[in-house]
């Protein structure tokens, strides 16, 4: 069998048409169509590709035959044992799931998740419900998510949580951005950290354009062992959360009720 009537076979019980073969391997739809017509052949390493994709060797991908010498020895001569090719495979896993009810023209749920190798496309996920190394969707999960609410290595949304984390509202990681952004390193409009930079910041180092407490704080009003600011309250001190609250409500007339009381009771 020829190299295309191979090709044209494998790609078949493969249930591929031409342009998700090309998206495996990262030509196009026609590329493959030219190899297959026998216009052209693939490169060496689009070659490998496949042949790891149909899992056979070169050999049999291209249609060779290794020559049967064995008739052409004298009694008197042994035939040497076939060489056997030894190639090594790398590991490499994929799973993909596409639903067929759509929102919005999104599949509702999208899963792509596996191995990258280089030269094929990435596994992207994009869906209502997105999983994959890299997510887009309302719900996203991965190792980089995109979305509404956001769970990923690097996760960017209106409620996301990550390593590093961005969020319109929320944000919790290692290190998050947010409105409100509570991580190891946090910044925010209200921030809560190791590190935490805000106009109201609560953490071990807290530094903010309002309010700020924790071991060391350095604000307008600064609450802390280590207290810098305007108005400042030492942590260690017994000061009433009233006396707190209306320092708080006559500096800043504005402030809400809550956040007022979230410093009020830090002491």
């Amino acid at each position: 069998m020829t190299f295309q009537d191979q090709l044209i076979t494998l790609r078949k019980q493969q249930g591929l048409s031409q342009e998700q073969l090309g998206e495996k391997l990262g030509v196009t739809r026609q590329t493959v169509s030219k190899w297959e017509l026998g216009v052209t052949t693939p490169e060496m390493d689009k070659l490998i590709l496949l042949a790891d994709l149909f899992h056979i060797s070169i050999d049999e991908l291209v249609g060779r035959k290794i020559p049967d010498t064995h008739n052409e020895t004298t009694d008197n001569t042994k035939t040497p044992p076939p060489v056997r090719e030894i190639r090594y495979v790398p590991y490499q896993w994929h799973y993909e799931y596409k639903s067929r009810r759509t929102l919005f023209g999104l599949p509702l749920i999208h899963i792509n998740v596996g191995r990258w190798i280089p030269g094929q496309k990435r596994c992207h996920a994009k869906g209502v419900i997105a999983i994959g190394n890299f997510a887009n969707g309302f719900l996203s999960l991965g190792g980089i998510a995109s979305g509404f609410l956001t769970i990923g290595g690097l996760s960017a949304g209106f409620f996301s949580l990550g390593g590093l984390s961005v969020g319109l509202l929320l944000a919790v990681g290692g290190l998050s951005v947010g409105t409100i952004a509570v991580g190891g390193l946090a910044l925010g409009i209200f921030a809560i950290g190791g590190g935490a930079f805000g106009i109201y910041s609560l953490g071990g180092a807290a530094v903010a354009q309002k309010i700020a407490a924790g071991g060391a704080a350095q604000a307008a009003i600064a609450i802390g062992d280590a207290a810098s600011g305007e108005i400042t309250f030492d942590i260690n001190n017994q000061v009433p959360p009233s006396v707190i609250r209306d320092a708080i409500l006559t500096r800043f007339p504005g402030t809400w009720e809550i956040i007022a009381k979230i410093f009020s009771h830090v002491i």
